[in-house]
């Protein structure tokens, strides 16, 4: 009931999921802070999650936290991670707008779960270069970073 209340008063709670081993790259030069403001036009962000490796550099998490994200450090890999996160919170109705922050088409299933679900969907490509058709073609709407 909050989503539909949410649609209809112009306000949204924005779910951002960032693949970090995908998008934190040094050729595509990506802020964090410039994530947060992309989004931002769509809504209210109410998670902000920054998925990383076991190999992220403490100076990388603390610049993360710095910028209000979560930072979940994962073993393994960081895509099933943040996929099963990211559908699961859709599913438990914590947001309306479902951003994914990737260059990887492996989210595509996750856009589309949570399309099911009545959320909005937003993929967030890391630059021209980075950016996967695919991925955009799935989201109700695409931005690239610039």
């Amino acid at each position: 009931m909050e989503r539909l209340y949410n649609r209809f008063s112009g306000k949204s709670r924005i779910g951002v999921f960032v693949d970090g081993p995908n998008v934190l790259r040094s050729e595509f030069d990506v802020d964090l802070d410039d994530v947060r403001s992309a989004t931002r036009e769509h809504g209210q962000a109410v998670v902000t999650r920054l998925y990383v490796d076991e190999h992220a550099t403490p100076e990388l998490i603390q610049a993360a936290e710095a910028r209000g994200f979560e930072i979940v450090v994962t073993s393994g890999d960081v895509d099933v991670k943040l996929a099963v996160d990211a559908a699961a919170a859709a599913a438990r109705d914590e947001f309306d707008t479902l951003a994914i922050v990737s260059r990887d088409m492996d989210f595509k299933p996750v856009l589309e779960t949570a399309a099911r679900e009545g959320v909005r969907t937003l993929a967030v490509a890391p630059g021209e270069y980075g950016r996967s058709d695919g991925l955009q073609n799935a989201a109700h709407t695409a931005i690239t970073l610039e």
